[in-house]
């Protein structure tokens, strides 16, 4: 495709030959990206109580709001700066000050800008991975805080160790080529100390098991995540050459074996095909395969879904054992995924599909690449693990930013709480008229008394056409439907 042939712009200033393939693809991968970010919701959001499901939509969403503040304001400079130590980078691309018109230091066929944009969806979309952790009892405002301050200090250290070319880990050789340590290994790792930080959930009582109330919300987030993966690894080569095609199939690929061993782990066990097993293990699948996915090709891949299904669903038994209660098991997935990626990557990656501009893993002799690997998840574990438990401490002393939302809001869920409305508003409904005198759902209609505050249910046979409301403690009735 034939570059652009101004070499000037509307206002004189020197114009780049940008190339339109290379940046549009780009934008587009910009755009897979960032339809990640509500898919996490939606995930979450099924994964938890119905009570407090709106409230993880709402956080991820407005995590792509916070974050592109910040990352407008100075993110992009601390990450992306050119001239920046070995640690972090510098404020020199503040307010994106000399990005507009400037050609990227990895691709210079595209504008800075549209890296910076594309870039700032990874960004956006680790702290929303993080705050899984917090489902069901975090507070809204300490949390956006939160957002702000650990895209600050976290995400955008990590990701400058590993993608700038002035990083340590950059420097030292480590691989990772979109994002195992930045995004999963920090967001696992951080999501495991703000669980610490909140303690464990309020059950309803002892036995309460803390279930999916909405599948069809699971599968749906999971659908935009694997969707957006494509944009997320595939897009990171920045130009759609074939190292990119290969991206997306070691990505697709290494998603589907993770979503069959998970299903075949738990069918050991309970002998069924579980629905949430296979979302779980192709998430698993997708994030495993993210720091290899430019350096290897579909035989890997496949080692790549089962070990990090395995390792992941090993990982859920760690909150049995250990003190922390990781609401939605970002840690076992997000953060052991990662870990398990970056590990592999040491062994699978081959120079002959990154252009010969790597030195390899394992099989090809380099043996070094996997220490290389190992210092670099080290690294960024620890950093994410003592920056965020740091961060949440220190705000959980300050007055009004107390981390956890007080017994009686939780109980009641998150939603009306904090939000005023919830995902369920006729489900809500229904609930706040188990004291009233008579309920009617279209042509159905029957008494409910308060019965000395004892609960109620109701349950509609659309084959016989009888309602039976059961009373607990007292004898069930039936009322016979009232045609009109």
């Amino acid at each position: 495709m034939e570059h652009s042939t101004n070499d000037t712009t509307s206002g004189g200033a020197p114009h780049h030959n940008y190339n339109p393939g290379d940046t549009g693809f780009v934008l587009a991968s910009t755009a897979l990206v960032w339809l990640m970010i509500p898919g996490v919701g939606y995930f979450y959001s099924g994964m938890a109580r119905s009570k407090s499901a709106l409230s993880l939509i709402m956080l991820s969403c407005w995590s792509i709001a916070v974050v592109s503040v910040q990352w407008f304001l100075f993110g992009f400079s601390l990450t992306f700066s050119k001239t920046g130590s070995f640690f972090v980078g510098n404020f020199d691309h503040a307010l994106l000050n000399d990005v507009y018109n400037e050609p990227n230091v990895v691709n210079n066929a595209i504008p800075d800008l549209a890296f910076c944009i594309y870039q700032g969806m990874f960004a956006a979309i680790t702290p929303a991975l993080a705050i899984g952790a917090a489902a069901e009892r975090g507070r809204f405002l300490p949390t956006t805080i939160f957002i702000f301050l650990w895209t600050s200090c976290v995400y955008d250290v990590l990701a400058y160790w590993t993608w700038n070319q002035n990083g340590w880990g950059a420097k030292m050789g480590g691989l990772d080529f979109a994002g195992g340590t930045p995004v999963h290994v920090s967001s696992g790792a951080a999501a495991l100390a703000y669980a610490v930080i909140l303690g464990h959930r309020e059950r309803a009582h002892e036995k309460e098991e803390f279930k999916p109330h909405n599948m069809s919300n699971v599968f749906l987030g999971t659908a935009f995540l694997w969707f957006g993966w494509f944009g997320f690894n595939g897009g990171s080569a920045l130009q759609p050459n074939i190292q990119a095609v290969m991206a997306c199939f070691v990505t697709n690929l290494s998603a589907c074996v993770g979503g069959i061993t998970w299903v075949l782990l738990d069918y050991r066990h309970e002998k069924k095909y579980s629905a949430l097993g296979f979302c779980a293990g192709a998430v698993a699948g997708l994030v495993c395969i993210t720091p290899a996915c430019g350096y290897v090709g579909p035989g890997s891949s496949i080692a790549f879904g089962v070990c990090g299904a395995m390792a992941c669903n090993l990982a859920l038994n760690f909150k049995r054992f250990l003190p922390y209660d990781d609401a939605l098991d970002v840690f076992a997935v997000h953060g052991v995924g990662g870990i398990v990626g970056n590990l592999l990557t040491g062994i699978f990656a081959q120079k002959s599909y990154a252009f010969d501009t790597i030195e390899g893993g394992f099989l090809d002799g380099h043996y070094m690449q996997i220490v290389h690997q190992l210092a670099d998840t080290a690294a960024g574990l620890a950093w994410s693990f003592v920056v965020t438990f740091i961060i949440l401490w220190i705000m959980n002393k300050i007055p009004g930013l107390s981390l956890r939302v007080d017994i009686e809001v939780e109980r009641a869920g998150l939603d009306q709480a904090e939000h005023g409305i919830s995902c369920y508003e006729h489900v809500e409904d229904v609930k706040g008229m188990s004291q009233s005198s008579q309920i009617q759902f279209g042509n159905i209609q029957f008494g409910m008394g308060s019965n000395n505050g004892n609960h109620q249910n109701a349950q509609y046979n659309y084959k016989s056409g009888v309602v039976s409301v059961g009373l607990h403690n007292t004898n069930a009735f039936q009322v016979e439907q009232s045609r009109l």
